[in-house]
């Protein structure tokens, strides 16, 4: 199963602003290139359309997924319960290290968000970059098969 990368944001500082970029560089072990987080655990968030469309509608909201504050968005895979997979985007590839739990800001951006985020991996997923380089909006994303599956769900 494939999908594709429909948005990339840079934030520039903790707390700061989110950038929405057609490109950005990955670069392994560390992160998003202008990004404010980086060689940590949570090198790279993303979050799912998917997801989030359910989320507006269970809200009657319609908040753009900018506001998760997650660096990627990508469509037509699931990522809830996806720990320890390898997330393929583009040529690069994301070791998916766990979900991303929803704080405070999201009540701030919709009120009863951060509750509902809560659900079923809501919130997305933070990863380290295993390879990096140059992605694009509209690249493929994708699961790698093999060993980085085995502890999906974990």
């Amino acid at each position: 199963m494939t999908g594709s990368l429909e948005a990339i944001w840079i934030k520039r500082a903790h707390r700061g602003e989110m950038d929405r970029v057609a490109t950005a560089t990955l670069i392994t072990g560390r992160g998003i290139v202008g990004n404010a987080d980086q060689g940590r655990r949570r090198q790279v968030t993303i979050v799912e359309q998917e997801a989030w469309d359910e989320m507006m509608r269970d809200l009657n909201a319609a908040v753009p997924p900018m506001a998760r504050r997650a660096n990627l968005l990508v469509s037509g895979l699931a990522l809830a319960q996806s720990r320890d997979r390898i997330l393929r985007v583009g040529l690069c590839r994301l070791r998916i290290g766990g979900e991303t739990r929803p704080c405070e800001r999201m009540d701030e951006a919709l009120p009863g968000l951060r509750a509902r985020m809560a659900v079923d991996w809501g919130g997305g997923v933070f990863a380290q970059v295993l390879d990096g380089g140059e992605i694009s909006v509209g690249d493929e994303v994708s699961w790698e098969s093999g060993a980085g599956e085995l502890g999906a769900g974990s």
